[in-house]
């Protein structure tokens, strides 16, 4: 439930502020309320629903106010700590990534955006887990749900979900030479570009 629930909130098949009753999803999934409550937590948990006392279960609001302090987080986040990464990281870094990397173009393929936005995720936790800072871990992961659910809902027009997938190889590249001043350049460029606010997103021009 869980799982299905963020998927239909993060493709915006489920309307922002739209209420979510318990006693339908438990008739909808044939469970337990119990069981809809713990779903609606972990929801709730990503910021993708509102829990409100006495007012029931909403979905989160999707605004651009938002989506722009999330891709500044981002960048902060990401791009701050590769000196970090680049000293701890494994050597078979690449190699995961590049599994990671090979399962967006299968979603690609596919044409399922949902599954490839999941996978986008996975690459960017995976990069930015190297450099050991697990308390940010969940803030980057609540960053980047948020940005690929308003990326998606608000792009308007069919997506070239392989040309989305290819957008890594640069950060990978950057990864194989071992060039930290390359791989925040070119990390910043990808965040900084995943939605277009205008010709500045944070106040810093892009690499």
């Amino acid at each position: 439930m869980f799982d299905e629930l963020q998927r239909e909130i993060v493709l915006g098949l489920a309307e922002p502020e739209s209420a979510l009753i318990e006693l339908d999803l438990a008739e909808r999934f044939d469970c337990s309320q119990s069981t809809v409550r713990e779903a609606l937590m972990r929801l709730n948990e990503e910021g993708l629903v509102a829990r409100r006392p006495r007012r029931g279960t909403s979905v989160a609001p999707c605004r651009s106010a938002d989506a722009r302090v999330l891709i500044a987080l981002r960048l902060s986040i990401e791009c701050d700590s590769i000196d970090r990464l680049m000293s701890m990281a494994g050597g078979d870094l690449y190699e995961i990534l590049h599994d990671k990397l090979n399962d967006m173009r299968n979603a690609a393929r596919d044409a399922d955006e949902y599954d490839l936005a999941a996978h986008d995720r996975a690459f960017h936790l995976t990069l930015f887990e190297a450099a050991d800072l697990p308390l940010v871990t969940p803030v980057l992961r609540r960053c980047l749900v948020h940005v690929h659910r308003f990326k998606i809902m608000n792009s308007g027009q069919q997506r070239d979900l392989e040309e989305t997938a290819e957008r890594h190889v640069p950060i990978l590249d950057a990864l194989r030479a071992r060039d930290p001043a390359r791989l925040v350049d070119v990390l910043r460029h990808h965040i900084s570009t995943i939605v277009d606010f205008g010709p500045d997103l944070t106040g810093r021009s892009a690499q």
